[in-house]
C-alpha cells in the first residue's frame, strides 16, 4: 500500500475505507441527499462544474446530478474500491488520490466535502482548506459534525479519527472575500430525509 501522510489517510485508503464502501451503497442513502443538496443548491447561482473532496462511491454527486443533469462531475478520492465504483458514473473526472497530494488543474463552479473534513488529521486542515478555497470560482460547502471548539470524538471504536470543530468558522475567518450565504441542520430522526446530524454552510466568494 502507498505510504500517506497521515495515519487517517491510511485508515480510510485500506481495510476500514474498503468496508464503508459495502456499508453505504443504498438507495435511501440517494434520496436523502437528493434532498439535502435540493436545499443547499437553491441558494446558488449557474452551477456548472463541481467537484468534491473525498467522495467515497458517488452517492453525493449522484445527487447533484440528478438535480442539476448537465454539470461537469469531478471527485478526488482515496480509497481504490470506492474510485473502481465511481468510474462507473461516467461522465466523470476521478483523482485517486489523497486529498493532501491534491494540485488543483482548475477553477470549479462548487468546491465541497460531506463527512470527510471530520476525519482529516488537524494539523493539515489550513491545507485542505487552502485546496477547497483555491479550487473554488465562486461557492464552498461545508457539510459536517459541527461543534463550536475542537473536539475529538471516538469513531466506531477507533481513536484519532474523527474530529468535530466549526470548519465553516474557520474558513471564514481564514479567507476574508468569504461570505455565508445560508446553513441548515437534517437530524437523524428526520421523518423523510434523515442524514447523520449532519450541519451544512455554504460559503461564496465575493471576488471570484
Amino acid at each position: 500500500m502507498k505510504l500517506y501522510k497521515t495515519e487517517q489517510e491510511m485508515f480510510w485508503a485500506g481495510e476500514f475505507g474498503d468496508e464503508y464502501v459495502e456499508r453505504n451503497q443504498n438507495a435511501k442513502l440517494l434520496a436523502n441527499n437528493i434532498f439535502l443538496f435540493s436545499q443547499i443548491l437553491k441558494n446558488v447561482d449557474s452551477v456548472k462544474s463541481v467537484i468534491e473532496f473525498g467522495a467515497n462511491i458517488g452517492l453525493n454527486l449522484h445527487a447533484i446530478k440528478k438535480l442539476i443533469p448537465e454539470v461537469e462531475l469531478s471527485a478526488i478520492e482515496i480509497n481504490e474500491k470506492a474510485v473502481s465504483i465511481l468510474e462507473t458514473m461516467g461522465d466523470i473526472t476521478v483523482y485517486n488520490q489523497s486529498i493532501l497530494d491534491f494540485n488543483p488543474d482548475y477553477k470549479r463552479d462548487f468546491t465541497f466535502t460531506k463527512g470527510v473534513l471530520i476525519h482529516i488529521d488537524p494539523e493539515q486542515l489550513p491545507s485542505v482548506y487552502n485546496l477547497l478555497y483555491t479550487t473554488s470560482k465562486k461557492y464552498i460547502c461545508i457539510s459536517e459534525y459541527y461543534n463550536p471548539t475542537p473536539v475529538e470524538i471516538t469513531y466506531r471504536g477507533h481513536k484519532n479519527k474523527l474530529f468535530k470543530r466549526d470548519f465553516a468558522g474557520e474558513m471564514l475567518d481564514k479567507f476574508s472575500d468569504l461570505k455565508l450565504v445560508n446553513y441548515g441542520f437534517i437530524y437523524h430522526r428526520d421523518l423523510n430525509f434523515p442524514q447523520d446530524d449532519i450541519s451544512w454552510f455554504l460559503l461564496e466568494k465575493s471576488n471570484p
